[in-house]
């Protein structure tokens, strides 16, 4: 395996690099921080806007919609020039990195244009009302519902750990429009405005981060959205949940690599790991790299391979809990306490990594269970990958 780059992707990479040194934001411009996934500073609203204009928020996309139609390995290299920094590109990820591009890939004109353009610029920020009590990681088993009145649906339901809604100007929420159909047959995908009677958003804390409030119960009672809103055909909102995720997993892989490298590189001076743990965890975070990289060269030549992403996530996100795993229990009783990496990271940094061990262990659940728990990632695994029958 080539692990190198042709010259165009390295003259990519160059390009975008010169203008991050030349244009991020610095400390103190960027010192005020998100409370919520959906609430974005005005600096770092200015900063989303700048990236859109220049063609550097989602390289894969047009010009219009903020890329510069960008090869799969071009977009690689912009997430590593990204990654090397510590800087994020949007702090309304899923607005950027789900809905938006799910709206591209499945949305009219008008949507595009009147939601998609203005969460990219981040004018306004939108969140996921996927799972609900009882159907998290089984889409299928929603509940919500939607039923047609004239030109409007009148939705009643409930939504829980919708990241952000209460500070979210959209909701892209996926609901049940026909309950005689198979379950995966009747569902349809709505944006419906937070701010449209009937919706009410209930933020509440985690154990992580009881302070900065992220996750949400959302209520619907008898709310009118336009059919306008609907976002692909009636009923089929399966193919755009599947697409919104598929979104979401492309590159997911590198962020695990990149986590899993800043646990190790931190720990390595203090050799307070277990050496064969420790040589567990190196290995890894090669596997890792190369079977990401691997998916990668597929893709570049457009070979579809989605179940190697679910190997992806599961290797990727459970190698970071374990490492995190050991690390607390390396430290004890200073992970309380004690910072997780030797020095502050950058202010443009979605995630707060200067916070203790045990902060970081807890938030380690999280990789397992966002984008399809490891569970289903086994399931797909097992299906896709190994020939296995349904259980």
């Amino acid at each position: 395996m080539r692990l190198s780059f042709d010259s165009d992707v390295e003259e990519f990479r160059a390009e975008f690099a010169a203008f991050l040194t030349e244009h991020q934001p610095g400390e103190d411009e960027a010192r005020e921080r998100s409370k919520s996934s959906a609430d974005v500073p005005e600096w770092a609203r200015r900063w989303q806007r700048l990236l859109f204009d220049n063609g550097w928020l989602l390289p894969a996309n047009p010009p219009e919609f903020g890329g510069r139609n960008a090869s799969v390995l071009q977009q690689y290299v912009h997430l590593e020039e990204l990654s090397k920094r510590r800087i994020y590109h949007s702090f309304n990820p899923q607005g950027v990195g789900i809905i938006a591009a799910s709206l591209l890939s499945f949305g009219t004109e008008e949507q595009k244009h009147r939601w998609a353009v203005p969460i990219l610029r981040a004018e306004i920020t939108a969140a996921l009302g996927m799972s609900e009590p009882g159907a998290g990681s089984d889409l299928a088993g929603l509940r919500t519902r939607a039923v047609r009145d004239g030109d409007h649906y009148v939705v009643d339901g409930q939504k829980v750990w919708t990241s952000g809604a209460h500070d979210a100007d959209v909701l892209l929420t996926f609901v049940r429009t026909d309950p005689t159909a198979p379950k995966h047959k009747g569902i349809s995908v709505l944006l419906i405005p937070t701010d449209t009677p009937g919706v009410t958003r209930r933020p509440f804390p985690s154990a992580c981060e009881p302070d900065d409030l992220d996750f949400n119960e959302v209520y619907f009672e008898g709310v009118r959205v336009p059919v306008a809103n609907l976002v692909g055909p009636e009923n089929g909102g399966w193919t755009v949940a599947n697409g919104s995720l598929g979104h979401e997993r492309t590159l997911l892989w590198l962020g695990y690599a990149d986590r899993l490298q800043d646990l190790l590189a931190d720990f390595r001076p203090r050799t307070v790991f277990d050496r064969d743990a420790y040589a567990g965890l190196v290995m890894d975070s090669y596997a890792l790299r190369l079977l990401g990289s691997a998916a990668l060269a597929r893709e570049s030549r457009n070979q579809q391979d989605v179940p190697a992403l679910s190997v992806l996530k599961v290797l990727g996100s459970e190698a970071v809990q374990t490492a995190t795993e050991h690390a607390l229990t390396a430290v004890g009783t200073d992970g309380l306490a004690s910072p997780a990496i030797s020095s502050p990271p950058s202010p443009l940094n979605l995630e707060n990594f200067w916070c203790g061990w045990f902060e970081r262990y807890l938030r380690s659940f999280a990789g397992t269970i966002a984008g399809g728990t490891s569970e289903i990632q086994r399931n797909i695994i097992a299906q896709r990958v190994l020939g296995l029958p349904r259980a």
